[in-house]
C-alpha cells in the first residue's frame, strides 16, 4: 500500500508545482547559484591580488625617487635630478605588464612629485610619460616576446633588456622634449630657460637610463627564476 502511495505521490503523477522538472530546475538552479557566487568570489580576490600588486609598485616608485635621488638645483627654482624611480616603473611592466606596470609607476612618481615643492607643477608630465615606459616595455616585452611563456634564460635576458632599453630610451627623447613645451607653454617660463632646463634633463635622463637599464635587468633576470619556482610569477603575469 505505502508502495503505491509513494509512485501516486504528486511529484511523480506529473502535477505541475511538483513534478520531476520541477525538482530538476529547483536543483539546477542552486548548483548555478552556487558555481556563480565561487567565481565571482575568485573574481574579486584576483581583482584585489592586481589592486595590490599594483600598489605596492606604485609605493616602491614614490619612495625609489623620494629617497634615493640626488637632486641638481637649477635656475629659477627648478631642478633635475638622478635617480632610480624609473627602474622600478620599468620593472613593475616586466612583472605586470604594461598597463598595470605603466600606471604603477605613474601613480608612485607622480604623488613623489605632487609631495615635493620643486617637482609639483610638473606632476601631470611625470604621470604622462612614466605610463608611456610602462606601456612601451610591455608592448615589446609581453605582447611581442611574449616572455613569461619562455624558460630560455637568454631569450629572457636579451628581451628584457630590449623592452628596456626600448622604454627608457623613449623617455631620454620625449622627457626633455616634453618638459621643454610643457614649461614654456604651460608653465609660462622664458625660452632661454627652458632650454637650459631642457639640456641639464636630456644629461641627466640619459645617465638615470643608463644606470636603470643595468639595474632592471640585473634584478629582473635575478628575481625570474625565484618567482617561478614559488609561482609567483604566474600569479603576476599579465592577462
Amino acid at each position: 500500500m505505502r508502495i503505491a502511495q509513494l509512485f501516486l505521490h504528486p511529484m511523480w503523477t506529473g502535477q505541475k508545482r511538483y513534478n520531476w522538472h520541477f525538482w530538476k530546475y529547483q536543483l539546477y538552479g542552486k548548483v548555478y547559484v552556487m558555481t556563480k557566487g565561487v567565481y565571482d568570489m575568485k573574481k574579486v580576490t584576483e581583482n584585489l591580488i592586481k589592486l595590490a600588486e599594483t600598489a605596492l609598485i606604485a609605493a616602491l616608485c614614490y619612495a625609489a625617487f623620494t629617497f634615493l635621488q640626488i637632486k641638481i638645483p637649477m635656475p629659477g627654482g627648478d631642478a633635475t635630478s638622478l635617480h632610480i624611480g624609473n627602474a622600478v616603473c620599468v620593472l613593475g611592466a616586466l612583472l605586470l605588464g604594461g598597463w598595470r606596470g605603466g600606471l604603477a609607476g605613474a601613480i608612485g612618481m607622480s604623488i613623489a612629485d605632487i609631495m615635493d615643492p620643486v617637482y609639483i607643477t610638473v606632476a601631470p608630465k611625470t604621470f604622462v610619460l612614466k605610463f608611456c615606459i610602462g606601456l612601451i616595455v610591455g608592448l615589446v616585452a609581453h605582447k611581442i616576446a611574449k616572455i613569461n611563456e619562455k624558460r630560455d634564460k637568454k631569450y629572457v635576458f636579451r628581451w628584457s633588456l630590449i623592452a628596456t632599453v626600448a622604454g627608457l630610451g623613449f623617455n631620454v627623447i620625449a622627457d626633455p622634449l616634453v618638459g621643454y613645451f610643457y614649461k614654456q607653454w604651460i608653465l609660462g617660463q622664458p625660452q632661454e630657460m627652458a632650454t637650459v632646463l631642457a639640456k641639464w634633463s636630456t644629461a641627466t635622463t640619459f645617465v638615470n637610463a643608463v644606470v636603470s637599464t643595468i639595474l632592471v635587468v640585473v634584478v629582473y633576470n635575478a628575481l625570474r627564476p625565484v618567482l617561478i619556482k614559488s609561482g609567483i610569477l604566474k600569479l603576476l603575469q599579465p592577462a
